[in-house]
């Protein structure tokens, strides 16, 4: 029985759609977390930019600069601190622990295998997606 509930858990989260997440929650979180340093429009100009050695990127062309295909598991990675350039001195900060949670919300990758995060880092994550190809 326990391995039947297993895997009609494993089939759910592949079934969840990848923009299941709170848009308007992430927006504000990019407001009071990120826009310092990628501005409010997301471009990189952001009031902090200047005083940066590296400049932020503009995250309004995220799935532009990676072949017209958002770069999922790039952006997770980047935000909750577990790529190896950001943990490792990266410009960067580690966003991680600010959005710590309840690891809940089922996100599917490019490559379809289902990846739980924290629901803050995916609201996040889905207001970026929904601003790639703004002008």
């Amino acid at each position: 029985m326990r391995h039947a509930l297993a895997s009609l858990a494993c089939l759910a989260l592949t079934a969840v759609p990848l923009l299941a997440q709170d848009v308007d929650h992430g927006r504000a979180l990019f407001q009071t977390h990120c826009a310092t340093c990628h501005g409010a429009d997301a471009k990189g100009q952001g009031p902090l930019a200047a005083a940066l050695v590296l400049q932020p990127s503009d995250l309004t062309t995220l799935s532009a600069r990676n072949e017209r295909s958002f770069p999922l598991e790039r952006v997770l990675s980047r935000i909750d601190g577990t790529d190896p350039m950001v943990s490792h001195g990266s410009p960067m900060p580690v966003f991680g622990p600010y959005f710590e949670g309840v690891a809940n919300t089922p996100m599917k990758l490019p490559s379809g295998q289902p990846l739980i995060v924290a629901e803050p880092i995916a609201d996040l994550v889905g207001y970026l997606q929904s601003l790639q190809g703004a002008d």
